[in-house]
């Protein structure tokens, strides 16, 4: 009878706000590609910048102009591309999370390949060695442990070091609408977040270069020698439907919308669906009280070893909730993290020690361990909210929601 009771919550919960949903949608006018100019696709503001010059390209699968590769079409512009710098899930996009990306020559341009996501997560002096100028180009999701930003960071670093200028091509937030969740603390900085910010900041990722210059967030204070080539046509308010997945295991908007939420997982015992074809769309776990919903993780494409690999996971389709997010459901939602704690047989093991560093401090696993109401806890990250917004205005390029 708890389990059911449980489940029923859950189940009026996600109801009536996927109702809500699809009553406010209409409202909610849905950008795409066609509508707003990204910063890669506006050529003759940044290829001056390039011309004569030895580049090195920081890119993934996402860093397109158009329908064709970043460092392609740089190529058939005549611009001198030396080196490629790689992410986590590598150049091409296929790496499972958390794996090395090891360095290699790429197949098509013949290009030297130079892993961030590895052995070394910061260009070393020697790759800079016949490069004059870097150019950054990722789609970023608008979630702090969404790990370009630390490779941002990093590359931002290397470049002061070595005298070396940034161009960073910005590119829309599609959770750029709302700021949620509690501020990083310095404890628990890491690769899944270096900053004091929240766990959904509202910036792009041009804006959020400029904070960590400004804000002197940068070894030793060093400030970056960077460019941040704009956006045309985009407003904080805009929703924004990404062209292309931003890494393996966001295949849609509903993955990238329940993101925020759902990343919380990753420091627990629940799987999020890798290896299934809804990943960050479905959240269960072996020994949960049997739902009307399952699923077993399978080894594919960017999850070839998922959690519980074979095993039946019993818990939540969350994907029609995801897909219908609007404007007005914007926040990070608890209740499906505390509900499948309360729900697991073994409480003890749960979270592991990752769990903090997403959360950005211990006080969130403490309080979800208390049985703290959902309400309680979000009152809790208003302070360091709002002394976040202060810092934030100081360098937003586009109108704001507030």
């Amino acid at each position: 009878m708890k389990y059911y009771k449980i489940y029923l919550l859950f189940v009026l919960v996600v109801v009536a706000f996927t109702a809500f949903g699809q009553v406010t949608q209409i409202e909610n006018s849905i950008k795409t590609a066609n509508d707003i100019k990204v910063g890669a696709d506006r050529t003759l503001e940044y290829l001056p910048l390039l011309k004569g010059k030895s580049v090195g390209v920081v890119a993934n699968q996402s860093s397109k102009i158009k329908n064709t590769h970043l460092v392609d079409s740089l190529i058939s512009l005549g611009i001198k591309v030396k080196k490629v710098f790689s992410p986590e899930h590598g150049f091409r996009g296929l790496v499972d999370a958390g794996k090395k990306v090891k360095s290699y020559k790429d197949v098509k341009t013949n290009l030297p390949v130079i892993s961030l996501y590895g052995k070394n997560k910061k260009p070393a002096p020697a790759d800079f060695k016949g490069i004059d100028v870097l150019v950054f180009d990722i789609q970023d999701v608008g979630v702090r442990f969404y790990t370009y930003l630390s490779t941002l960071h990093y590359v931002m670093e290397a470049c002061a070091e070595n005298n070396k200028q940034l161009i960073v091509l910005d590119r829309p937030n599609p959770n750029g609408y709302y700021i949620d969740g509690p501020v990083m603390e310095d404890a628990y900085k890491s690769f899944l977040g270096l900053h004091s910010v929240p766990i959904v900041y509202g910036m792009t990722i041009g804006e959020y270069a400029q904070m960590i210059n400004g804000e002197g967030w940068l070894k030793n204070g060093v400030r970056c020698n960077l460019k941040v080539i704009t956006l045309e046509s985009y407003i904080h308010t805009d929703l924004y439907e990404l062209p292309i997945r931003p890494s393996p295991n966001l295949p849609n908007m509903a993955s990238v919308y329940l993101y925020p939420s759902l990343g919380l997982f990753e420091g627990t015992v629940v799987s999020v669906g890798r290896g299934t074809d809804k990943p960050f769309q479905v959240i269960g776990h072996p020994t949960l009280a049997k739902t009307n919903f399952s699923f077993t993780p399978k080894p594919q494409e960017g999850a070839m070893e998922p959690k519980y690999n074979g095993e039946v996971c019993h818990g939540y389709n969350l994907y029609d909730f995801g897909k219908e997010y609007t404007k007005e459901t914007k926040k990070i939602y608890l209740y499906w993290l505390m509900g499948t704690y309360k729900n697991t047989p073994n409480k003890e093991t749960f979270f592991d020690e990752n769990f903090n560093y997403h959360a950005g401090n211990a006080t969130l696993q403490q309080q979800i361990k208390n049985g703290t109401e959902e309400v309680e806890i979000r009152k809790s990250w208003q302070e360091g909210i709002k002394k976040f917004k202060v810092i934030r205005r100081k360098y937003l390029l586009y109108k704001d929601f507030e």
